[in-house]
């Protein structure tokens, strides 16, 4: 068994019912998710799902926006929900992790700089290593307080600037999955 697992954040049709929802990026970021998900399920890595959940509006329960992102494709070995912007927070993640023996993760998913960024974080003050693969992480434009608008590209770039070195590697798709490759190929 793996002792990384890769953890795959919010990536749920709730956003496209967002009025910040723009598919710019989209096409690229699937692609680059899906390699992440098909690479780690190749070399043996856990895949870990993880649904945003609200009281109401389209992150709620009845709305049925809390499925996966089409169109990804993913088979999880466990799927959790959450309610804050850490997956590691009231979820059980935490709890699977240690019972598996996880030391390493793998961050992707939507909000860049909100969950996954989060998620990321709070990962590594626990004591995990953490890789960060921006390029399987997506988010949208944002305006800030002084009406400067960041482009998407711009808030990824932060995010990384931010985490790289303190909180986690950033890391490309196969960069992240190169590690278990070679414990496979050992």
């Amino acid at each position: 068994m793996s002792d990384t697992a890769l953890i795959v954040i919010d990536v749920q049709e709730s956003f496209r019912h967002r009025d910040y929802w723009t598919e710019d990026a989209l096409p690229a970021f699937l692609e680059r998710q899906q390699a992440l998900i098909d690479g780690a399920k190749a070399a043996g890595i856990p895949v870990l799902q993880v649904f945003h959940l609200a009281d109401n509006g389209a992150f709620s329960a009845s709305s049925g926006h809390v499925t996966t992102l089409a169109p990804l494709q993913i088979t999880p070995d466990a799927v959790f929900k959450k309610r804050r912007h850490s997956a590691l927070v009231g979820t059980g993640l935490d709890v699977w992790l240690i019972a598996q023996g996880i030391r390493k993760i793998i961050v992707s998913g939507i909000r860049t700089e909100q969950c996954c960024e989060t998620t990321t974080r709070h990962a590594s003050d626990l004591g995990y290593a953490v890789d960060f693969v921006g390029e399987a992480t997506l988010t949208f434009p944002m305006t800030d307080a002084a009406g400067r608008t960041w482009s998407a590209a711009e808030i990824r770039a932060r995010t990384e600037l931010v985490l790289a070195g303190r909180f986690a590697r950033i890391a490309t798709v196969e960069q992240a999955l190169a590690e278990q490759a070679e414990k496979i190929a050992a």
